[in-house]
């Protein structure tokens, strides 16, 4: 496919009939939702938190946002891997595989649990690099979030699309994890975690629940753990050590894919008096995910 420059930035179109992806930033919806106590008992009961019943007025946990807003995209619109077919809001990238590969999120109020909120989300750049693995498109989107106490959230979520890799590609290179963990915490990634979290995130991406799929046509080596399980394993982590403080920013990075054929580590170390790092490890000892939390 032929592209051209706009501000050094390769884009997709053509000369000819083809769609400029970066005609979708700018773009954005509106999505209204009620915060119902059901689902923050489910992801505690997932997470297996031990935590009292979610009543009316409780502050909505961090990362708990992403069981709120889905878009309930009807059975017959999903595509042969699960995905919502091409289009609408997302702009109609070609390239086979999504990931959702990092957030950076802000808290600056709460949500509480029973009030009605609303989700503005922008597409603020759409890019393509090329990378070792072929092309690549990178989606960076932005949710702001308001509830009774006015913008209380803002996610910039990273979204990369990119071909499947050739049957002859080297798996991705190992990063060596940070040293001096002060806490952490043994996941076993069941395919009934995997499963339980995509319900209640409403993603029916197959390589998460669909063993057969993943391995023989996705080419995996397993089950793929969600980056936003992931996440949200690493927040829980700073919960359980860390109770006394509330997070009020969270970065988080995918490097590698963590994988249902081992158990996982989740990880952290306290960064002066005001921030943990934190990080997962696979089951060969390589990083997976980074991220930091900064306290309050």
């Amino acid at each position: 496919m032929r592209g051209k420059e706009e501000n050094g930035v390769k884009t997709m179109a053509e000369d000819k009939g083809a769609i400029d992806l970066r005609d979708w930033i700018g773009r954005s919806e509106t999505t209204t939702d009620v915060i119902a106590p059901m689902p923050v008992a489910a992801l505690n009961a997932t997470l297996d938190r031990e935590d009292p019943v979610p009543r009316l007025g409780d502050p909505l946990p961090p990362l708990y946002h992403w069981l709120y807003f889905l878009a309930p995209a009807p059975t017959a619109a999903l595509d042969i891997d699960g995905h919502p077919k091409r289009g609408g809001f997302l702009p109609k990238v070609t390239l086979p595989r999504r990931m959702w590969v990092g957030s950076d999120v802000t808290f600056t109020g709460v949500l509480r649990i029973g009030e009605e909120a609303r989700r503005l989300s922008v597409i603020e750049d759409v890019s393509e690099k090329e990378g070792r693995s072929g092309s690549l498109v990178f989606v960076v989107i932005r949710h702001d979030i308001t509830g009774g106490d006015g913008t209380v959230i803002t996610d910039r979520q990273t979204l990369v699309y990119r071909d499947k890799p050739s049957a002859i590609e080297a798996p991705p290179r190992g990063r060596p994890v940070p040293a001096g963990a002060e806490f952490s915490r043994t996941i076993e990634p069941s395919a009934a975690l995997l499963f339980r979290y995509s319900a209640l995130i409403f993603n029916a991406h197959r390589i998460h629940y669909d063993h057969p799929y993943a391995v023989n046509v996705e080419g995996y080596p397993g089950l793929v753990v969600q980056g936003p399980l992931l996440a949200t394993l690493l927040t829980d982590l700073v919960r359980r050590h860390l109770p006394e403080n509330a997070i009020r920013r969270f970065r988080f990075s995918a490097l590698k894919p963590v994988f249902d054929d081992a158990p996982f580590e989740v990880c952290g170390h306290r960064k002066g008096a005001d921030a943990v790092t934190l990080w997962a490890r696979d089951g060969a000892g390589d990083l997976c995910v980074d991220g930091l939390v900064e306290l309050c």
